[in-house]
């Protein structure tokens, strides 16, 4: 019987292991869905480190995130990042020729302004003098806007960068079929009426089925979606723990946009519409109308449902980082340290969405940290599944030894810390803008509660993910 049972177990698919693995612990997250208590301030070695600049935020901010579909529709990718641009112009007085570099992450591109960071930075007002570039990987691209700009300070070519990012989901690039965009360009290069005769002649009905920009992995033919159901049954995540979990996430946003927490936020006025103020995508509901819901992708058994994950967003971010020693000479009062950061890739098909899991324990040994000396957790929140799965993932010894190659688990983070204000399912998850939204949601969660270090993850299309550590400036 045990030779029989070790034999089942080595040949079932690894996300079959997990199910048998973690069944036996499903997570229930209700009595934990609270709003959390202030951190306790803690006197802690700073990560300074020698003869290394000091990198900081000054400030950043973000215009509201929306559903798509809504008060952004009628713009371009490049109205939302000059928004964001000015938007932090105005709120930090930086004199625009300071500033060296600016980099924007973006994910699905507008073909007229693929490098919309240059557009959006001439649109702003910003030197000619000034160099913009634009970064995409997935929904880590404002992260790695942001860590470019870091690598950029530290190595002394810039001393201010402007880091951030922008999606507009409202209007994404439909393509002709392969087939149609052939005979035009054939077309184009035909020398006379024969050959367009000739070409026209070939024209079919079908040639006009448009392309939809992909929603599927390119290396695997899955969406994110479909993933994120087969992970959430692989780690024996239920629908109502996921539900719960949105809930919560809804409900802490709800709570910290009327408490004015959300300082990051800068109002944007909509040519032709009113200004907008706020983020639309919160909407608290309850357990049971959650509940009626149908599976979104895997049908009729799935658990994931449009309730528990993120939204279709359109939004803008930017972030003002410098060298310590040009901050304090211009005399700003920083927010806070970027510190270590890693990025990590694993298997895209089953280990998609647990770049979290695989980051975090690598940028806090490098940071010579632990989970405890965190106070204040921000991780991308892309599914509810995905968010539970990646907790135990990192809670456990079995996962850890098996697949990360570790000897112990690094530890899930504890509710009372993690994502107090809000995350991606509520907030909203415009792909190339939410890296920002993450670091200035530590950054001021860390001077509100009195904490001092931050943890910020995410993971990516392509079986990607980043963490960077976040360090309080002191007050």
């Amino acid at each position: 019987m045990t030779s029989i049972l070790t034999y089942t177990l080595k040949n079932l698919p690894s996300t079959s292991k997990w199910a048998l693995r973690f069944s036996l612990r499903p997570l229930s997250c209700s009595s934990q869905l609270r709003a959390a208590p202030a951190a306790q301030t803690k006197s802690k070695k700073t990560l300074a480190k020698p003869n290394i600049r000091n990198i900081v935020v000054v400030e950043g901010v973000r215009i509201p995130f929306l559903q798509s579909g809504t008060s952004y529709k009628e713009l371009m990718p490049h109205d939302l990042a000059r928004a964001a641009l000015l938007g932090l112009l105005h709120r930090t007085n930086v004199p625009k020729d300071v500033v060296d570099y600016i980099i924007l992450g973006t994910v699905i591109q507008e073909v007229k302004t693929s490098n919309v960071a240059r557009e959006a930075a001439l649109g702003a007002g910003f030197s000619d003098k000034t160099p913009a570039h634009t970064v995409t990987m997935a929904c880590i691209s404002a992260n790695q806007a942001m860590t470019t700009g870091v690598g950029l300070i530290a190595s002394g070519q810039c001393d201010v960068v402007v880091a951030g990012g922008v999606e507009l989901m409202s209007d994404v690039p439909i393509r002709h079929s392969r087939k149609m965009r052939k005979m035009l360009l054939d077309l184009n290069k035909a020398k006379t009426l024969g050959q367009r005769l000739s070409l026209i002649s070939k024209f079919r009905l079908n040639f006009l089925s448009p392309e939809l920009p992909a929603v599927a992995e390119f290396s695997t033919s899955e969406t994110m979606g479909h993933s994120a159901d087969r992970l959430a049954a692989a780690f024996a995540v239920s629908r109502l723990d996921q539900d719960e979990y949105a809930l919560r996430s809804h409900s802490l946003a709800k709570k910290a946009q009327d408490e004015g927490l959300l300082s990051d936020v800068v109002p944007f006025k909509v040519p032709g519409k009113d200004t907008v103020t706020k983020d639309n995508g919160i909407r608290p509901s309850s357990l049971e109308q959650m509940a009626k819901l149908k599976p979104a992708f895997i049908k009729p058994y799935g658990t994931v449902t449009a309730a528990n994950s993120s939204f279709l967003t359109d939004g803008a971010s930017a972030m003002l980082i410098m060298a310590e020693e040009k901050a304090l000479a211009m005399g700003y009062k920083p927010k806070a340290y970027l510190r270590d950061f890693v990025y990590v890739s694993q298997d895209p098909k089953d280990q998609l969405l647990l770049g979290p899991t695989y980051a975090t324990p690598k940028v806090l040994e490098r940071a010579g940290l632990t989970m405890t000396d965190i106070d204040a957790f921000e991780f991308h929140e892309a599914f509810s599944g995905q968010i539970l799965a990646n907790f135990k993932a990192m809670d456990s010894d079995w996962f850890a030894q098996n697949y990360m190659g570790r000897k112990t688990k690094v530890g899930s983070p504890p509710l009372e810390k993690f994502n107090n204000w809000g995350g991606s399912l509520s907030l909203g998850h415009p792909f190339g803008a939410t890296g920002c939204r993450l670091v200035m949601a530590a950054a001021n969660r860390l001077r509100k509660e009195g904490g001092q270090y931050g943890l910020v993850a995410a993971c990516a299309a392509g079986g990607q993910g980043h963490a960077m550590i976040v360090e309080a400036y002191p007050k």
